[in-house]
């Protein structure tokens, strides 16, 4: 499902859309403006690559993702894991917590997703 692959600023892009949708393209602009410093032929640019991605639609000025962020966010963390880790969620999670400490609560709540995930 490469369509759901993201570059940073792409990322930072949808995530305003997604925090303010529905969203005229006017004002969208504006926002980009004032988070991102793009000019409004940028943000034009940007809306027509993603739309052409059938990752958002720009109907009558207004625009709208098409896919959730946590679609995005779970293909992105699949790829990871898969390009980086060899498809091994053991060997992620080894490297990610080599040198930091889990809360009794954060580990707690890791517990109980792994749980959930093997009923």
């Amino acid at each position: 499902m490469e369509e759901l692959r993201l570059f940073d600023a792409e990322y930072k892009f949808m995530d305003i859309i997604w925090e303010l949708e529905p969203i005229n393209s006017t004002e969208l602009t504006k926002v980009c403006k004032e988070k991102l410093g793009w000019k409004k032929p940028t943000t034009y640019t940007m809306i027509r690559k993603l739309a052409g991605r059938g990752l958002l639609k720009n109907e009558e000025a207004t625009v709208t993702a098409l896919v959730k962020r946590e679609q995005v966010q779970k293909y992105e963390s699949e790829a990871l894991l898969e390009k980086s880790f060899d498809g091994s969620l053991p060997s992620f999670l080894a490297t990610f917590l080599q040198d930091k400490k889990l809360s009794k609560k954060e580990a707690k709540e890791i517990q109980k997703m792994i749980e959930e995930a093997t009923k």
